[in-house]
């Protein structure tokens, strides 16, 4: 309404000077400096960012500063939105027991919580962009770190005046992004220590006892004084002395694998040897299943130990043969391919539940713990075999179906495996 107004009073004026198009050129001109002044005031306003001085313009401007006012006054209410959620955020991760770090796809650090400084000697904001490696230099975390397998965390040691122990893991998220979750378990590690001490003290004092009560009983049963009605007591007592003696010696084996750091020798070892006379073992046992199945695939011997890798053996065995029934089978396997060499001990008993598979190599879990008792298993066997593999860089793989039997396979590095010695093989042709 305005700009028709001074459009007409200029074509009134330009009517009564007798130049009508002058008068309207004039009114516009007008027109135009007008709009050019409030647009430079509204600018100067936008730029003072002071939303309290907003020009009071009128027409299509007031509208247009109303609308920038109410825009400006949403994005400040958005913005003390996230300022109060990045200082709860912050204040919460602070508060944190465990450390965070949030590191780029390039493993540089973004941004850490005051644990995560404290737990890892993080110096301040110097630190931030810089690699987690080139800061965090412990052997198993950068390996860790390398290999790109975040599944499971790493335990790192840190040396000083006291020695702390750090449980590690990477989580991913987002766009390539990692989280590094930092935990201080250093307790947790004493208090194992402690735990493994003093099983293994207990044991080794349990074992000249126990020797010298199954003697007394041997020989109060050989006794032909004794008195029958003792005979089965007596019986009895031998069976449980033994039963005693075996987890007295399994604690010690899993005491003395635990105890040692370093990966197992590299003796030769003739697999095809071990499992043969292993069979042989179990066939002359007085209760065996009908059918002990053998097949060596591979003429290869295996880098390790060889007392370690029979007693891990002999465990697998001992167990499918202990719950497979008389009319069952056991089949004992060999083999090697791309992935390296494989044992494998399959069994037709009565099969595991899929929830206890994950547990089986824990010290003393048992499926079925009277049946367990009464076949005079320790609980020991599996723990002791996944200690032996993992001294050798192998793993246990576990398959069962309840009621069809169960498969144990012993996967071995191919950097284990050797050919069989030239001397032996000479002389298996002579003969």
């Amino acid at each position: 309404m305005r700009l028709i107004l001074l459009l007409l009073v200029g074509l009134a004026a330009g009517l009564a000077l007798g130049a009508p198009w002058l008068g309207l050129a004039v009114a516009l001109g007008v027109a135009l400096v007008l709009q050019s002044w409030s647009l430079y005031r509204v600018l100067r306003w936008l730029r003072s960012d002071d939303v309290d001085a907003a020009p009071d313009l009128g027409g299509w401007w007031s509208e247009v500063v109303a609308l920038v006012v109410k825009l400006f006054r949403r994005k400040q209410k958005h913005k003390l939105r996230l300022l109060r959620l990045l200082r709860e955020l912050n204040d919460s991760t602070s508060a944190m027991p465990d450390g965070v770090v949030v590191l780029t796809p390039q493993a540089e650090i973004t941004w850490y919580n005051r644990t995560a400084g404290q737990l890892l000697g993080f110096r301040g904001k110097g630190d931030t962009g810089l690699r987690i490696d080139n800061l965090v230099r412990q052997p198993d975390f950068v390996r860790y770190l390398r290999s790109g397998d975040f599944a499971q965390p790493v335990e790192v040691r840190l040396t000083g005046a006291m020695d702390q122990f750090l449980s590690m893991q990477i989580v991913p998220y987002g766009a390539g992004q990692l989280l590094l979750l930092v935990r201080d378990v250093t307790r947790q590690v004493r208090l194992e220590a402690m735990r493994k001490d003093f099983v293994a003290n207990a044991s080794h004092e349990l074992r000249s006892p126990l020797t010298v009560i199954a003697g007394y009983l041997e020989t109060l049963a050989q006794d032909a004084a004794l008195d029958p009605e003792l005979a089965q007591p007596l019986a009895e007592m031998r069976r449980q002395a033994t039963r005693m003696t075996t987890i007295v010696e399994d604690l010690l084996e899993l005491s003395r694998l635990e105890a040692s750091d370093a990966g197992a020798e590299r003796a030769l070892v003739d697999v095809g040897g071990l499992l043969t006379q292993l069979r042989k073992d179990v066939l002359a046992r007085p209760r065996h299943p009908a059918r002990v199945e053998l097949s060596v695939e591979s003429d290869n011997w295996l880098e390790g130990s060889e007392a370690e890798i029979q007693s891990a053996f002999s465990n697998l065995v001992d167990n499918a043969v202990k719950y497979t029934p008389a009319t069952g089978a056991v089949s004992l396997r060999w083999w090697v391919d791309g992935q390296g060499g494989h044992f494998s001990v399959a069994d037709t008993g009565a099969g595991i539940a899929a929830e206890h598979l994950p547990r089986l190599t824990e010290r003393f879990y048992r499926v079925d713990s009277g049946r367990s008792r009464a076949t005079g298993g320790s609980g020991l066997g599996l723990a002791i075999v996944k200690h032996v593999l993992q001294r050798h860089g192998a793993t246990l793989t576990i398959a069962s179906i309840e009621g069809q039997g169960s498969t144990f396979i012993c996967n071995f590095p191919s950097e284990r495996l050797v050919e069989r010695p030239p001397e032996l093989s000479a002389a298996s042709d002579r003969a």
